[in-house]
């Protein structure tokens, strides 16, 4: 199911261009997986491989609007869809007061 969401997506994202020409296509499925990559000439890139077990590990990268390159690379394995980016936002550091309060909840156990 999420192979033909990843793919649907990337469908809508080079349709979502005006008209790009394709530099680089290449799909090729064998018994051990496949390997996908998609260049187009406004700067629309893509790629990813998987193996048979159904992981994945890929890339794609764009020029926003605001004229900033956006690169995203992910790995799709028995963990779920783990993204990385400069772009995707972070969880806050954690205060220091919480720290101090776990470490001494963990130097403390309960006696049940």
């Amino acid at each position: 199911m999420f192979k033909i969401l990843l793919i649907c997506a990337l469908a809508a994202l080079v349709v979502a261009y005006e008209d790009p020409a394709v530099k680089e296509l290449v799909n090729d499925v064998n018994e051990h997986g496949f390997v996908s990559k998609l260049a187009l000439d406004n700067g629309v890139v893509s790629s990813a491989t998987g193996d048979v077990h159904g992981n994945i590990d890929g890339a794609f990268e764009w020029v926003s609007p605001e004229g900033e390159h956006v690169r995203v690379t992910y790995k799709a394995d028995e963990n779920g869809y783990q993204p990385q980016s400069d772009l995707l936002p972070v969880a806050p550091p954690i205060p220091e007061a919480i720290v101090r309060a776990i470490a001494y909840i963990q130097a403390h156990p309960s006696k049940e």
